[in-house]
Formats: C-alpha cells, sequence, structure tokens
C-alpha cells in the first residue's frame, strides 16, 4: 500500500468505481501527511488503486478526483483538456459562433475549472484549491492550444470561501482587455470581462435564446432580468414588434442598448428600464405576448431554498395573473439548489394561485458546449420551462 495514498472506508468506493468525482470527508479512512491542494492517489478499502484526486482538509468535499486509473494525473489533466477543447472546436463554427464554454467543470473531468471562450479572449473561473495550484498549467496549456489574445482570471465565487480562498480577479497572460465583441448565431454581443455578471456573458441560454428568436415574429416581449439584453436582440432578430427589457441594474441596460444598436435595430431609451423586477411586474400590466423570467441564482445555499421557492413562485405568479391569453412565458432557474422537479412544483404552484391554465410546452434545451457528465449529474444546474398561458 502506498504511504502517500488517500484509503476509502469499506463500501465507499462505489460512487468512485461509477466515476463520480466527489469524495467526501466521511468516505475517508485514512488520510496521509499532505499539503492542502496536493494531488494523491485514492485506495479502496482494500488497496485497489482506484484513480487520484486532489484534496483539501478545509473543504466538505475533502477530494476531487481527477483521473480514475493509474495513469499520470498531470497526463490525464492534459488529456482531458484537450478532449475538450477539440469538442467544442467540433461543434462551432467560427464565423457564426465564436462564444462558448471551453471547460465545464465535471463535465469535461476537470472539477473546479470553468474557462469560458469569448473569441480571442478567455475567461477562467477556478473554484477550489487543487485547482488552484494547477492554475499555471491550465494557463500554459490555453497559451499553447490558442495563443490567446488575453486570459482572465474572474473567480469571485462564494464557494472559494470553503476552500480557504479569497476571491481573485485580474489579468494572467496577454493584453489588458476590458471588453470584446463576439459572435452567437450570427449575431453581435459586447462582452464587459471585467465588469459584467459571472465570465461576462451566459453561453449557457444560447439555445433558448435562439427559441425565443423563433417564437417572436410580430409579438409584443418583455425580457425581465435582461442584464445584456441576449433574450432582447434574439426577440428583436426574430422580428419582434418590440421588446421591453427590465434590469435593477443600470449599467446592464446601458450594455443591453450597445447590443441591440450594434446589431442594427434601434435602441429606444424607453424599452430599457432600470427597475426591480419584483416591482415593476406588480405595477405594470403587462399586456405581451411573451414574457422572460430568467433571474440571478435566488438559492446560493442549500438553506436559502425556502426562500428561493418563494420568490420563484411570487414571479411566476403575479406574471401569470396579468398575462393576456394565449401568451407565452419562459420561466427559468439556475440555482443548483433548485433542481427540475422542484422548480416545476413551484411553478405549478404559481399557476394554481394565479388562477390560470397553464401547460408546459417545452423545456430547456441545452447547450452542447455546457456537457453534464452522466457519472456526476450535480453539474445539472439551469432549468427553463416554456409555458402556454391560458
Amino acid at each position: 500500500m502506498q504511504k502517500n495514498s488517500v484509503q476509502l472506508k469499506p463500501g465507499k468506493e462505489k460512487a468512485i468505481l461509477n466515476h463520480h468525482h466527489w469524495i467526501f470527508s466521511g468516505a475517508v479512512s485514512r488520510l496521509p501527511k499532505f499539503s492542502d491542494g496536493e494531488i494523491l492517489p485514492v485506495l479502496s478499502s482494500s488497496g485497489v488503486m482506484l484513480g487520484s484526486a486532489y484534496f483539501n482538509r478545509k473543504a466538505g468535499i475533502v477530494g476531487r478526483m481527477v483521473t480514475f486509473d493509474s495513469e499520470s494525473p498531470l497526463d490525464a489533466i492534459r488529456k482531458s483538456l484537450e478532449a475538450a477543447a477539440n469538442y467544442r472546436l467540433s461543434l462551432f463554427n467560427s464565423g457564426d459562433t465564436n462564444a462558448y464554454r471551453l471547460i465545464n467543470g465535471e463535465g469535461d473531468c476537470l472539477p473546479g475549472l470553468v474557462v469560458d471562450r469569448y473569441d480571442d479572449v478567455f475567461v477562467v473561473q477556478i473554484s477550489t484549491l487543487g485547482m488552484e495550484k494547477l492554475k499555471p498549467l491550465i494557463v500554459e496549456w490555453l497559451k499553447g492550444k490558442f495563443s490567446p489574445k488575453t486570459i482572465y482570471e474572474k473567480s469571485k465565487i462564494s464557494s472559494r470561501k470553503e476552500e480557504g480562498l479569497e476571491g481573485v480577479e485580474g489579468h494572467l497572460y496577454g493584453e489588458e482587455v476590458q471588453e470584446v465583441e463576439i459572435i452567437e448565431n450570427g449575431l453581435k454581443f459586447l462582452v464587459d470581462v471585467v465588469g459584467g455578471q459571472k465570465t461576462g456573458f451566459f453561453c449557457d441560454h444560447r439555445e433558448m435564446r435562439k427559441l425565443i428568436g423563433n417564437l417572436s415574429c410580430g409579438k409584443r416581449v418583455l425580457n425581465c432580468f435582461a442584464y445584456s439584453g441576449g433574450f432582447t436582440v434574439y426577440a428583436l432578430a426574430g422580428g419582434a414588434a418590440n421588446v421591453v427589457s427590465v434590469d435593477i441594474s443600470g449599467e446592464a441596460m446601458e450594455q443591453a442598448m450597445k447590443n441591440v444598436s450594434l446589431n442594427g435595430f434601434q435602441a429606444v431609451p424607453n424599452s430599457f428600464r432600470a427597475a426591480d423586477v419584483f416591482e415593476f411586474l406588480r405595477k405594470e400590466p403587462l399586456d405581451y405576448d411573451i414574457v422572460i423570467l430568467d433571474p440571478p441564482a435566488f438559492a446560493k445555499r442549500q438553506k436559502d431554498v425556502v426562500a428561493a421557492c418563494r420568490g420563484y413562485k411570487d414571479i411566476n405568479r403575479i406574471a401569470m395573473q396579468k398575462m393576456p391569453p394565449g401568451s407565452w412565458l419562459l420561466t427559468c432557474s439556475c440555482s443548483y439548489h433548485v433542481d427540475e422537479e422542484l422548480f416545476q412544483k413551484v411553478v405549478f404552484q404559481a399557476a394554481v394561485e394565479a388562477g390560470r391554465m397553464v401547460r408546459i410546452a417545452g423545456k430547456h434545451i441545452m447547450a452542447p458546449d455546457h456537457p453534464v457528465n452522466i457519472c456526476h449529474p450535480e453539474s445539472d444546474y439551469l432549468k427553463s420551462l416554456l409555458l402556454y398561458i391560458q
């Protein structure tokens, strides 16, 4: 038995044998002396080699697997990076779409790492100490694979606290870039990589934006929690009669106006409302053919779930009460702790309280650059329901 290895308790190897990446502290029978963030071999209770993981005593998820065999862990990480890149390069024509998620954590067998590509600007987000220690390898690989103009880190997420990490943000390589223009399905967007939310743009809703574009011809559209106007631009490109965008951030509304103008549409100032969406929904008549509710995560921790469900029910109930018969509601949740089943139950309760007949016409269409590892379903976080309001 290797002295510097981690040994699991009897019966706790099943998840690892099924290629699940997480090792909880309660599954470990023996830890060697090691530095937090170090990669160590993982053994079953009987001493069988299961693979390698990086470990952190401070975290509830004490280990995260990077390989499930005896291969060198650094070699396995490089192979996972290459496989992720080659998969994305097979998906997208850079002339039509040059912005996508390049690395999607466990979905690409690289727990703790997200990389979004915006043309020749790459934004890195690291959530774990083990991946933090691998940052030099990640940066060198990105440089060698893509010769980027800029690599920017935006690791300011709450989950880093449990890992004993502070939030980090700044340029890692290349030119200091604030904003980059991208193309998505032939439409143009300006992405604020420094001041924008998350990594700057929400590539995960690409397919749902396309769906709204296809539904919008001649329609009156309300885009709530509009951020930089992704759904707004698609609706206009789809021939919407008019689109009203609402977000609490004035800066987001300014960015949305820029994106509308960038695509040759008129950015009418009173169609962009810097307002609290809850108050807007309560006060306005909502005489729209399509309403989009795409809020930020209401539940960032498990203990927030009850309050989050109350928020989801409120905004959906108010919208359903006021929307005209024959209209469409696209309602979304990116709260990891509110799963698809619970979200649908909350929307059902909203429909009952609103006294409306509501039919589910569609569900979330996953963007293929955000793959979910079938062995690690916890990384599936985004839910959408397309509802027909009678």
